[in-house]
């Protein structure tokens, strides 16, 4: 989910710093079809005799009425963190707003250099996180990048030994995979921060922020009924945040890294973290801009990606049917980004992480939510209905890689194949 940009742009105010030269010239446009993929990788991690083998995959979104949009997805896999061969990041940034691809770029570059140059990160992993983030988020706000109604969401998993830490600012998602007797469950790492959700909801609302859809605010529903459902039953108009005497900023998530106006009215960049300690039973891992997620519940995500032996199959898997599904349902497509991260060969019988074993008890910010039965198909209606909506028009690598028997590739459809009256001929 963005903001409503798109639909609401004449409502907007300009930007405060006028023509101050923030402002970008729009790029030439690029062919919108192109999957960029990563080629299978591995890396070792010596301290728990276990192996991450993943692979990445980012697909354009299909914007018919402004083509020569960029991608504002982004992604980072920076593997041996601080030289440290136990150590690993994977994060998903999706920008949004008019500087959106700016942002994310922005943003996962500098978040993980100040993970990278954080003596503290072994001994408080935790602080060195939520750290990163709100220096990220300043420097940002001190960049030469126009954040006032752009920004970006972040959703990334720190390695470290056997213990996964992840952290969540907006509303992509991490989920993970585990084998339970002869059923593969799908447990989210993550929690969508959106106005759904009544803790967040309050937050905002304290901040001045005005909780109200698109159709409340202008003036087709109360106003004054704030009960919502969830995101399931009202995804196609969900709350969004909007000033107390203006038509914007529109955005569906609570929590995000720039977006300088709406941190007026609550949208902080305090991320949420999950600390998660991996045992044999722990299959893969998932990390995804909400672009997969529009359409593939967290277990249909997890239940796609167990069929493939190989990530990078896996990835253009489930980015295909994304893409399917969006258009299937709208005249266009949200950027797809998705992280696949197996894990191999892990017995808990590794020696201590790092030299430095934490516990992870006393550290959990944030429980996992949710367990789900994988292991039959799930229902097309569960599958395939309207999870989230946005109305916003919303590497470093380790050296090894290998090359494996695969499935036949996946190829995702062309937007041209769903003859759409407003799609243009590209």
């Amino acid at each position: 989910m963005g903001c409503v940009h798109g639909k609401c742009c004449t409502r907007y105010p300009s930007s405060s710093d006028g023509d101050s030269g923030r402002r970008r010239e729009k790029r030439p446009y690029k062919c919108k079809h192109i999957l960029t993929q990563r080629s299978l990788e591995l890396v070792p991690v010596p301290s728990h005799n276990f192996t991450l083998q993943f692979s990445v995959l980012t697909q354009h979104g299909y914007y018919p009425d402004t083509v020569e949009r960029e991608n504002q997805d982004s992604f980072c896999i920076k593997t041996q963190l601080q030289g440290n061969p136990n150590i690993h990041f994977f994060g998903v940034f999706d920008g949004h707003g008019q500087y959106g691809a700016e942002c994310s770029n922005f943003v996962k570059d500098r978040l993980v250099e100040r993970l990278a140059n954080d003596t503290t990160l072994l001994d408080d992993p935790l602080k060195a996180y939520n750290s990163a983030f709100l220096a990220t988020n300043s420097e940002l706000h001190d960049s030469e990048i126009d954040d006032t109604m752009s920004g970006t969401t972040a959703i990334t998993v720190l390695v470290v030994g056997d213990t996964l830490y992840v952290a969540n600012v907006g509303d992509s998602r991490a989920v993970i995979a585990v084998k339970d007797g002869d059923r593969i469950l799908a447990e989210d790492l993550s929690e969508d921060q959106t106005p759904f959700r009544k803790d967040e909801y309050e937050r905002v609302k304290l901040c001045g922020a005005r909780v109200l859809s698109v159709d409340q605010v202008e003036g087709l529903k109360d106003p004054n009924i704030q009960n919502w459902g969830d995101e399931y039953s009202q995804g196609g108009d969900p709350p969004r945040l909007w000033v107390p005497d203006g038509m914007y900023p529109g955005t569906a998530f609570t929590r995000s890294v720039g977006d300088s106006t709406a941190e007026k009215i609550g949208v902080i960049a305090v991320p949420e973290i999950s600390v998660v300690r991996l045992t044999s039973n722990h299959l893969f891992f998932v990390v995804a801009s909400d672009g997969v997620f529009e359409f593939l519940s967290s277990r249909t995500v997890v239940n796609m990606a167990a069929e493939y032996a190989d990530p990078r199959d896996a990835c253009a898997a489930i980015a295909g049917e994304s893409y399917k599904l969006w258009l299937d349902n709208e005249n266009r497509t949200d950027d797809i980004t998705i992280i696949i991260v197996q894990i191999k060969g892990l017995s808990n019988s590794g020696a201590s992480a790092t030299g430095n074993e934490v516990d992870c008890g006393p550290m959990l910010m944030k429980s996992i939510k949710g367990s789900f039965d994988t292991s039959s198909v799930s229902e097309p209606e569960e599958t395939y209905g309207s999870v989230r909506t946005d109305l916003y028009d919303t590497q470093q690598s380790c050296q090894h890689s290998v090359s494996m028997n695969r499935s036949a590739a996946i190829v995702v459809p062309s937007p041209m194949m769903h003859q759409r009256p407003s799609q243009l001929d590209v």
